[in-house]
């Protein structure tokens, strides 16, 4: 899949896909790129017509770009996930390609943290309930299972960037904090680590989870897991949809060993507006269920579209990868008057002399210099004074190490 990219900036193709905010439409158009947005999610056949001849695709939580998809991806420099997670993108194949991956990891946290606050509040003063009963006419004012937030423990399943702000905001309300991470992290506040899952189940009122959609995470919670849950207590899942049996979930509903759940992702979700929903937890009174939501605010969505597009557009024009998933991070400032060649390459030693040699035999000056490497790969930004023949793109391509090169102007 060895690749070598000359971009006429003027004829960057954009594809953004599942109704990505106007804001990053609007960042790219005014680099002179041409984008195409489209309302819904594509499935593999649909993703594998339109790539062809697309320079950056942006998507966010339901499209799969998989490695047909990515092969298929001709011109494809870079992925924007409009969204926290990447795992619906096959990151091995990208790297392999020498496609760069960039996400939003901090700017919907604080809309996810709000909506998980909101249906703790929610179910542990019975609010849905209570509401359906006055649509059908019946009032009935009773204090009978609604509590105060205050005082009742939190489980937090996953104490990453959602997590921990979770952790703060909740026990400004009262409530004692635990958490249960497979990382070693640090306790913010007064919040107590648990040792295990089953401590923290067995101590919970309320447990939520955050963890991320990897694959060894999916059936994550289960029979097992919920019927360790306190009697009475309520779950929240507003992770990743593959992470919970639903059929186990509703058995510990509808027994009336959980006293309600808030769900916000699903195994399988409709891949646009309008289309219908299909789940097991339909129609239980101490469910709330949500569209995947959880990051969709104006402020968020609005944030999210400047980062990601800002992202790219850097990556287009200098090639810097801060903050990629995927490659390693390089960030060289421009420099006027020279060219930039962009050297994704397999990490063995030596790289970096063969590529200062080839220069160097065709009386190439160079300018800067950047190199990193993660993993399986290695990222070089070299600044060139002065013209180059294209004798020299052919050798560094032709490279043995070489997996994709970029020439930036």
């Amino acid at each position: 899949m060895k690749r070598k990219v000359m971009i006429d900036q003027a004829k960057v193709r954009v594809l953004l896909l599942e109704s990505i905010h106007p804001d990053a439409v609007s960042r790219l158009e005014a680099e002179g790129y041409q984008v195409e947005s489209l309302r819904n999610a594509l499935d593999e056949a649909e993703l594998i017509e339109r790539l062809p001849g697309v320079h950056l695709l942006g998507i966010r939580s339901k499209t799969q770009v998989t490695a047909k998809a990515l092969e298929a991806a001709d011109s494809l420099v870079a992925i924007g996930a409009f969204c926290i997670g990447t795992d619906q993108i096959d990151l091995g194949t990208a790297s392999r390609a020498g496609v760069a991956v960039f996400n939003a990891p901090f700017s919907n946290t604080r809309s996810v943290v709000e909506l998980a606050l909101a249906e703790i509040i929610a179910m542990t003063r019975r609010l849905t309930e209570k509401n359906n009963l006055m649509h059908e006419g019946v009032w009935d004012k009773a204090a009978v299972g609604s509590h105060e937030v205050r005082g009742r423990r939190l489980g937090i399943v996953g104490y990453g960037n959602i997590g921990t702000q979770l952790s703060v905001l909740a026990e400004n309300l009262g409530m004692h904090v635990s958490f249960y991470d497979t990382a070693d992290k640090l306790a913010l506040g007064n919040a107590q680590r648990c040792a295990s899952l089953d401590e923290l189940l067995e101590q919970s009122d309320v447990v939520t989870l955050h963890v991320d959609g990897r694959p060894g995470n999916a059936g994550f919670f289960g029979t097992e897991q919920l019927a360790k849950m306190k009697p009475g207590a309520i779950f929240l899942n507003l992770s990743r949809g593959i992470v919970v049996d639903h059929g186990s979930l509703r058995d510990a509903l509808t027994s009336g060993h959980l006293a309600g759940a808030a769900v916000d992702v699903f195994p399988t979700e409709p891949k646009g507006r309008g289309d219908e929903f299909v789940s097991e937890l339909r129609g239980l009174p101490n469910v709330i269920l949500t569209p995947h939501i959880g990051g969709s605010t104006e402020e968020a969505q609005a944030d999210i579209g400047d980062f990601v597009a800002n992202k790219l557009t850097h990556f287009i024009q200098e090639g810097n990868t801060t903050l990629s998933v995927n490659l390693p991070s390089v960030a060289l400032p421009a420099q006027s008057g020279t060219s930039r060649i962009v050297h994704v390459h397999t990490n063995m030693p030596g790289v970096l002399a063969q590529v200062n040699s080839i220069l160097a035999e065709h009386h190439v000056n160079v300018e800067g210099q950047l190199l990193s490497t993660r993993g399986e790969y290695g990222y070089l930004i070299t600044d060139i004074g002065g013209s180059f023949s294209s004798e020299v793109l052919d050798k560094l391509q032709g490279m043995s190490q070489t997996v994709r090169l970029r020439v930036l102007s």
